[in-house]
């Protein structure tokens, strides 16, 4: 059996104003950031995957997770056009497009997805690609954005959207080829 805990990075400032991600940017964890990684309570044992990016890769070593596998495939989603803006400025330039860019992007089979970011069946790809490396049995800790971590849950369990703000760990078990979702933890 593998347990595995899938937990989005603590808050940063881009976070904070809503903002997609400029492409290269690498925001530091906030002061409030700093405080929600410390305050994590994950499993000490086992293997633990971080995406490349240091809001990563800082959560992981302030909730007390040092010997990393600094994991490609755990990068955030490529949002094209939508990088650099907030939800609302997105709107008011392209109107209902970025809702349509959205729900193509969280589709595993979906062709489409943001001009000049990633389709969902290609992100969806690279996150299944890691899924498929874990050990059988086991734990694995991944510390990774919102948009593998939901990726993740569509994967394994099917579920189609949840909230989950910086800091949120979800906790899934895996029997063979069955997947269930254990717990689903929102940050503090």
């Amino acid at each position: 059996m593998l347990d595995l805990y899938v937990v989005r990075h603590a808050a940063t400032v881009p976070n904070a104003e809503r903002r997609y991600p400029r492409p290269g940017e690498d925001a530091p964890l906030s002061r409030d950031g700093e405080r929600q990684a410390a305050a994590l309570r994950l499993p000490r044992a086992g293997t633990v995957y971080v995406s490349p990016a240091r809001r990563c890769l800082q959560t992981a070593a302030l909730a007390g997770c040092g010997d990393v596998r600094v994991t490609g495939e755990l990068r955030e989603a490529e949002f094209g056009v939508m990088a650099g803006h907030t939800w609302a400025e997105l709107e008011a330039r392209y109107g209902a497009a970025p809702a349509r860019w959205t729900t193509a992007l969280g589709d595993p089979r979906g062709t489409d997805g943001p001009p000049g970011g990633e389709s969902g069946a290609a992100f969806h790809a690279r996150v299944q690609g890691w899924l498929d490396t874990l050990p059988p049995t086991g734990t694995a800790v991944a510390f990774t954005h919102l948009g593998p971590l939901l990726a993740v849950l569509r994967l394994t369990v099917g579920l189609l959207a949840a909230e989950a703000p910086t800091g949120t760990a979800a906790h899934l078990r895996r029997a063979g080829t069955a997947w269930w979702l254990v717990s689903l933890a929102p940050g503090t």
